[in-house]
């Protein structure tokens, strides 16, 4: 239970979510303070930078709830921690999740920092669709014990997986007010309490920084273009031309004209720049059963049977709207992982992250360093029927 009344710093981005988790914690009687924080500054065709709209509904929030309002610069350490990192993974072929960098260096990282050490929080708040394992308690946690990150009532809404690289120390002075409600009733909070423009306002998808513009064109400001062929994944015949691999994602639909069926892309050779590609959605070349990562990120501590028999079974997820399925850890060498699946997933792509899971806890992530053989080249295809029910 709560022992005490805090000083919480909670991130304000103009939308339903944290502004609701603000509206609940002065509710119960914390001093919030309301933290904006800019990490983008470049303006989309129309010369209207979308972030100045989303300060001026923080504002508006603030002003009803009747807390302040600060504001807070990343624009740098956004631009070298979370952009540059995404513009490399785009060159070598990988597939980054801006989210999962973004909370683990500017959210959980840079925010935290300034709240903790410059306005003087206890703790800060955001509107993640997360628990952990002591709620609401801010008082100052065993630190040899630790807080683990668990799964919310919602798990439409459920948002671990980019929280899955959040350091301990973050998770300690951490408070998510959300994580015992439906979406849908935050909604309705927001407009009992005079919020309805903001309860109405339509909900922020995909990359933050690009916004209404295409994926394509806002990458080519960054990566020369570097032609490449389409090739059959089958036949070896080249079916069709791109403009860089970079652009391209295993699993994304390749639109190739003049075509009898729909190809999607399979594979990469960055070296030569072909995207080899497999015809039909439920092609076997497009599912695989097993994925090696980078050194593991365990939010609380690795779980004891991998400790000891350097194995261990675990759910895991790479999406965040996927179902969380079953697997098999093996620890390799530097904290490194092998991931065998219980099933064949389809569209796992290197860049992605690994996240991990037992009963309600997400247990943390690891980043995908590459996938091993697909179907196809095992000649596995009659699993592919099996493995449809979990992709």
């Amino acid at each position: 239970m709560r022992t005490g009344l805090k000083k919480i710093v909670c991130g304000m981005s103009g939308g339903v979510d944290s502004s609701v988790a603000a509206y609940m914690l002065k509710k119960r009687g914390h001093e919030v303070i309301g933290l904006f924080m800019k990490n983008w500054d470049i303006a989309d065709e129309k010369g209207k930078c979308s972030s100045d709209a989303d300060r001026e509904d923080a504002q508006y929030v603030c002003d009803r709830l009747q807390i302040p309002l600060q504001d807070v610069n990343f624009v740098k350490e956004y631009w070298n921690e979370v952009f540059s990192t995404l513009i490399k993974g785009y060159e070598n072929g990988y597939t980054p999740n801006p989210d999962v960098l973004c909370n683990q260096h500017i959210k959980f990282k840079h925010f935290f920092d300034h709240a903790i050490d410059n306005i003087g929080a206890d703790a800060i708040a955001t509107g993640h669709y997360v628990k952990t394992s002591v709620f609401e308690n801010l008082e100052q946690p065993n630190t040899s014990e630790g807080i683990k990150l668990m799964l919310p009532l919602d798990q439409w809404k459920d948002q671990t997986l980019f929280l899955s690289q959040i350091p301990q120390r973050a998770l300690q002075k951490s408070v998510f007010p959300l994580g015992d409600i439906l979406k849908k009733d935050v909604k309705k909070i927001a407009e009992s309490i005079g919020l309805d423009r903001i309860a109405k306002k339509k909900e922020s998808m995909g990359i933050c920084f690009i916004g209404k513009r295409n994926f394509q064109s806002f990458v080519e400001q960054y990566i020369e273009q570097k032609p490449g062929n389409f090739v059959d994944v089958e036949t070896g015949e080249i079916v069709g031309t791109h403009k860089g691999a970079h652009y391209w994602t295993i699993g994304q639909r390749t639109h190739l004209s003049g075509l009898d069926k729909a190809y999607f892309v399979s594979s990469f050779d960055i070296t030569s720049q072909t995207v080899y590609v497999a015809k039909g959605t439920d092609h076997p070349a497009l599912f695989f059963e097993t994925l090696f990562t980078e050194p593991v990120h365990w939010i609380h501590r690795p779980p004891r049977d991998l400790i000891q028999n350097q194995m261990c079974d675990v759910g895991f997820r790479y999406q965040h709207v996927h179902p969380i399925s079953p697997c098999t850890l093996t620890l390799s060498g530097g904290n490194s992982l092998i991931v065998s699946l219980a099933q064949p997933m389809r569209s796992i792509a290197a860049g992605q992250y690994a996240v991990f899971y037992k009963d309600n806890e997400c247990l943390g992530s690891a980043r995908i360093l590459r996938t091993g053989p697909s179907l196809y080249v095992l000649n596995y295809k009659d699993r592919v029927k099996i493995a449809k029910g979990f992709s």
